[in-house]
C-alpha cells in the first residue's frame, strides 16, 4: 500500500479540508484546528467504534494508517460487536461509529445520538460449517430452509453478542418460523474470528460476514454451505457521534474519518481489498447511498 499511500494523501487533501470547513458546524467540535498546517490536517485524535469485522479481515490495518498520513489524526480503534460499538455512541464514550447493524442503528440516529451517516460498503453473511455437511445444508432451497436444516440436524455456533451479526441471525431464525431459544445453539459472546474457530473446532454451522471468512479461511476446515440469498446483504454505515449531544465528542476528526471513508480514492481502496490475496474482493464499495437504505 506504500505507492497507494502517496495518492490517497494528495486526493483526501481536499476532500477533508471541505470536511473541517463544512457550515454544519464540523470545525467547531472539540479538538478540531481548521486552517493549522496542510490542507486537510485535522490533528487531534480519534476514537473509532467499530465492529469486529472491519477489524478480523484486516480492512482498518490497510486503511486507518492512510487517514492518519493524510490528516495527522490519531485513531484508536475499538474493536466490539456492532451492539456494543452502537452503546459506545449512546453513552458519547466513541466520536465515530462504522457499523453493520442498520436495525439497530435507526434508534440511535431517530434519538440524535448518531449523525450525519453515510453508507460506505457492503458484503454478504454466508453460512459455513463442516464439509461433511450432516445437516444437509447443501441442497437447501432458501435460507429459510438452510436454517430449518440446522436446527433438526446441527449444532449452530452464535455470537450471542449483541453484534450486527449475531442480530442477522436471530432475525433469520425468525424468518424461518424458529424459535432462537429452541434451536440447539451455542454462544460464544465473542467476535466473529473467535466465533469461527469455535465452530470449527466444534463441527458446527455459524453465520459470517464473508470478509472474516476469507481472511481466516486458510486456517479452518469449514467450508461455505450456503449463500446469496437477498436476506443475506450486509451493509456498513458510518456515523459521526452527535456532538451537540455529546459534547465530548471530537465532530471534526469524526467528520474527517467519514469523508475519508467514502471518498473516491478511499472507495477504490475498499474495492480492492483483498483481491491479490483471495482472488475477490473482500468489500463492494458503496458510497453515495444514505444511511438507512439496507436494502439497496
Amino acid at each position: 500500500m506504500g505507492r497507494g499511500r502517496a495518492w490517497l494523501a494528495l486526493g483526501l487533501a481536499g476532500v477533508l479540508a471541505s470536511a473541517a470547513a463544512c457550515g454544519d458546524g464540523a470545525a467547531a467540535g472539540p479538538g478540531a484546528s481548521p486552517g493549522a498546517g496542510q490542507p486537510g490536517r485535522v490533528g487531534g485524535s480519534l476514537i473509532l467504534a467499530t465492529t469486529t469485522s472491519t477489524q478480523d479481515s484486516g480492512l482498518l490495518e490497510a486503511l486507518v494508517p492512510l487517514f492518519e498520513a493524510a490528516t495527522g489524526t490519531r485513531v484508536k480503534v475499538i474493536a466490539v460487536g456492532s451492539g456494543a460499538a452502537l452503546a459506545m455512541a449512546r453513552r458519547g464514550d466513541a466520536d465515530a461509529v462504522l457499523s453493520h447493524a442498520p436495525e439497530a442503528e435507526a434508534p440511535l440516529v431517530a434519538s440524535g445520538d448518531l449523525v450525519e451517516g453515510r453508507r460506505v460498503m457492503h458484503n454478504d453473511f454466508v453460512l459455513v460449517g463442516p464439509p461433511a455437511d450432516p445437516a444437509g445444508v447443501r441442497g437447501a432451497g432458501s435460507i429459510e430452509e438452510a436454517m430449518g436444516r440446522i436446527a433438526a440436524r446441527g449444532t449452530f455456533i452464535s455470537r450471542g453478542d449483541t453484534s450486527g451479526t449475531h442480530a442477522k441471525e436471530l432475525a433469520l431464525w425468525r424468518a424461518a418460523g424458529l424459535d432462537p431459544a429452541a434451536v440447539r445453539r451455542e454462544e460464544t459472546g465473542q467476535g466473529m474470528g473467535a466465533t469461527l474457530n469455535i465452530a470449527d473446532q466444534r463441527r458446527g454451522y455459524t453465520l459470517t460476514d464473508r470478509a472474516t471468512y476469507l481472511a481466516l479461511r486458510g486456517r479452518l476446515a469449514l467450508e461455505v454451505l450456503f449463500e446469496g440469498a437477498a436476506p443475506l446483504l450486509n451493509v456498513y454505515h458510518v456515523y459521526v457521534v452527535n456532538p451537540a449531544k455529546h459534547p465530548r465528542v471530537n465532530a471534526a476528526q469524526a467528520r474527517a474519518w467519514a469523508a475519508f471513508l467514502v471518498a473516491p480514492e478511499t472507495q477504490r481502496v475498499i474495492g480492492e481489498f483483498g483481491r491479490d490475496r483471495f482472488g475477490q474482493p473482500l468489500f463492494t464499495p458503496g458510497a453515495g447511498t444514505s444511511a438507512g437504505e439496507p436494502g439497496r
